[in-house]
């Protein structure tokens, strides 16, 4: 008898361990209240202008849907924000992978939230181009950072879009400046074109790199450099001190090689520490600085409008590729011309000339 209750005891569940608490939990309450009900435009609106970011993420999936339905509710939405929008400070963030974007952008947003400012951190995950799938893990990577109240990350998908950034980035901007956030973080993937695109977006570009890694003379080509505000030698802690500093001399010297920017400012090449939390405040006294030069001699107001414009015409490019995509000539003529490219009968050229001379007429 006493062997059979030992028995029946060794099958009885056991409590496990506890997960410890990596999210708002008051957020995650209200998340599930509301999963339910689908709320209108005008609660969505509400909600952001009130600083809930239930509503923010709500709304941010919605101007990300493809569905119809989804696209005119959008559009809405952005429309009511518009007018709250354009009163924060955006800035990008890009380098190579492993420079550590991810472990930069939580030091120095828990930096911003210790001086009182509310941060949204937009990051961008790279898709599959074979699954077409994402990870989606930066909150995992910001675990402190994703516990601040005052915080907000987002990560989206790459998709299909050119150099990896996201197709609703902008968009997405705008409902975290009318949810009231001060300073907006744009993280690229860091896979080449994607900083032109950020840079395009964003107030402060700022180029993390590394030392010893053959990244200097990399770093010295026109372009990227050309962008970059700041330079930043991430991971300048233990034995790569010394190697950090020497990179930091390298850069310093290479940036006066460059013409004199447009705005004024002249660009700053500093050490930090991501993991240690080392060098964070000088960074943000330097983004302080820029903002002064160009509010001064109204450069920042010249730039935001030439955003505009880049943007206006990035939208008409988008829609014009969605639409002739979308059209069932075109959808049909172009499997007939993919069939005649596989046996050899045409040329991708021709084929693409006949598909747009048809769409045109």
């Amino acid at each position: 008898m006493e062997e059979k209750k030992q028995n029946t005891d060794a099958l009885q569940e056991k409590a496990g361990i506890s997960q410890p608490p990596t999210l708002n939990l008051e957020m995650a309450a209200r998340l599930r209240a509301s999963r339910n009900k689908a709320p209108s435009v005008s609660e969505l609106v509400e909600g952001i202008l009130a600083q809930d970011q239930v509503a923010l993420s709500r709304a941010i999936t919605t101007i990300e849907s493809t569905a119809l339905k989804h696209q005119q509710q959008a559009k809405e939405i952005i429309e009511k924000c518009l007018p709250h929008a354009n009163k924060s400070i955006r800035i990008g963030i890009t380098g190579v992978p492993g420079v550590g974007k991810s472990t930069f952008i939580e030091s120095f947003g828990k930096l911003l939230i210790s001086e009182g400012k509310r941060v949204a951190a937009l990051t961008v995950d790279p898709s599959s181009s074979i699954s077409k799938g994402s990870i989606l893990g930066d909150k995992t990577r910001m675990e402190e950072l994703v516990k601040e109240k005052n915080a907000f990350i987002r990560p989206s998908a790459s998709g299909d879009t050119l150099g990896g950034v996201a197709r609703k980035t902008r968009e997405t901007i705008i409902l975290c400046e009318a949810a009231g956030f001060d300073v907006i973080l744009i993280e690229t993937v860091g896979v080449g074109q994607s900083e032109t695109t950020v840079h395009s977006m964003s107030d402060f570009f700022l180029l993390l790199k590394l030392a010893g890694a053959g990244d200097e003379l990399q770093g010295i080509k026109r372009g990227i450099m050309e962008m970059a505000d700041s330079i930043i030698i991430n991971k300048a802690d233990g034995d790569n001190l010394k190697a950090a500093k020497m990179a930091k001399n390298e850069f310093s010297r290479a940036l006066h090689l460059y013409p004199p920017k447009e705005n004024g400012w002249a660009p700053k090449t500093l050490l930090a520490s991501a993991l240690n939390n080392d060098g964070m405040d000088k960074i943000w006294s330097v983004v302080l600085q820029y903002f002064e030069t160009v509010k001064a001699n109204h450069y920042f107001e010249h730039k935001r409008k030439e955003q505009n414009k880049f943007w206006l015409m990035q939208t008409i490019e988008s829609r014009l590729k969605s639409e002739f995509y979308a059209n069932p000539a075109v959808k049909k003529e172009l499997e007939i011309q993919l069939k005649a490219i596989d046996e050899n009968r045409t040329t991708p050229f021709e084929a693409a000339e006949k598909l747009l001379l048809m769409k045109a007429n």
